[in-house]
């Protein structure tokens, strides 16, 4: 980045953020009175879920920019001209994917040893701050409401939004997560995104039975609230392993709607800031992904490091174990691991 932009940036995000300061709750505070006596009053105090995320996203922030700092005069690699000839280009041009953007270029026989290191390092780097980010925009979408639009637009029970087939995988006496997954057709991301999306409608729908229990004639069934909140249970898992293995689908209808109608401003700045954040440490991982990608193609097809495209982080279907940083956590309430269940694999949702 450019001092003017690196400049721009941390100026914009100052506007951002400079509301989170107002946003007050009021908290306890024992004072000392002039004469020694100890009395309890109520002062007034950032409110807690800021005061713990927004201190972590400036340093993922901070995190971020001081990564593309550590290339500013890197000469391991280059790019080549958009207007040079496809020969110049090589192997490691774009053809389909992402074409607009330059074909690296390495040394003749791949990069050091030492150099390939060094960029894998920044890649962890990055793969970390997209992780707590991550995390950090999963916990916020959790923590707002879900619009009552949203749920006016659901059918009447489960079943319907399911589907026969998938109701009855979901509430068949043997229920096994990864099997239901197999026998679905995850071909495409479109079929990926509906199934996510009938599957957290029918979650929604079965909260709002089991907390309400003078519910509406047309949402009355005759399943109790005990099978009710077992197949809640199987559905959280499935979107678990859904986000786990397919981690680059776009939002879902929910998080969309939740976005949207959300009026909370604190969580609207923390949900927009880190999914910034998301999307250029994504972008980071990306491109750095072509470089190691280049480097192979330049080692030639007997190198054991990358015998293929390391495809973006978004498109392939791993999990990711990378530890979040410390300095980076934002609390417990926001590990990863305990948010999910699982470690999940980088992804942009745009």
């Amino acid at each position: 980045m450019s001092a003017e932009r690196k400049a721009r940036w941390r100026r914009e995000m100052d506007w951002l953020l400079s509301v989170t300061d107002h946003i007050v709750e009021f908290v306890p505070s024992r004072q000392t009175s002039e004469d020694g006596a100890t009395i309890e009053i109520m002062i007034t105090q950032q409110r807690g879920d800021l005061q713990m995320n927004i201190p972590a996203l400036r340093k993922l922030d901070a995190m971020l920019i001081g990564s593309l700092d550590d290339f500013e005069d890197q000469t391991m690699f280059s790019y080549v001209s958009r207007d040079a000839d496809e020969s110049e280009k090589g192997n490691a041009r774009r053809d389909g994917d992402k074409w607009w953007l330059p074909t690296v270029r390495v040394p003749l026989g791949g990069l050091s040893e030492s150099s390939r290191r060094w960029i894998q390092l920044r890649k962890d780097s990055a793969t970390q701050v997209h992780k707590a980010a991550m995390a950090i925009n999963a916990q916020v979408l959790m923590e707002m409401e879900v619009p009552e639009a949203y749920v006016e637009s659901l059918p009447k029970n489960g079943r319907e939004s399911l589907g026969d087939t998938i109701y009855k995988s979901i509430t068949d006496d043997v229920f096994d997560p990864q099997e239901f997954l197999g026998r679905m057709d995850l071909s495409t991301e479109h079929k990926i995104l509906d199934l996510k999306n009938r599957i957290e409608a029918s979650v929604v729908i079965w909260k709002r039975k089991m907390q309400d229990k003078e519910s509406k004639p047309s949402w009355a069934s005759a399943v109790s609230l005990e099978k009710r909140e077992l197949f809640e249970e199987r559905a959280e898992i499935i979107l678990i392993l859904i986000k786990q293995r397919f981690p680059g689908i776009p939002q879902s209808a929910l998080d969309i709607s939740k976005i949207q109608y959300n009026k909370d401003v604190g969580l609207s700045i923390q949900e927009s800031y880190s999914r910034i954040l998301e999307s250029l440490a994504f972008m980071l991982i990306s491109r750095i992904d072509d470089v190691l990608y280049a480097d192979s193609i330049a080692r030639g097809p007997t190198t054991k490091c990358l015998k293929g495209r390391q495809s973006p982080p978004n498109v392939e279907a791993k999990t990711g174990h990378a530890k979040v940083p410390p300095e980076v956590k934002a609390g417990k309430k926001f590990s990863y691991t305990e948010h999910v269940g699982v470690a999940r694999s980088p992804t942009a949702r745009h």
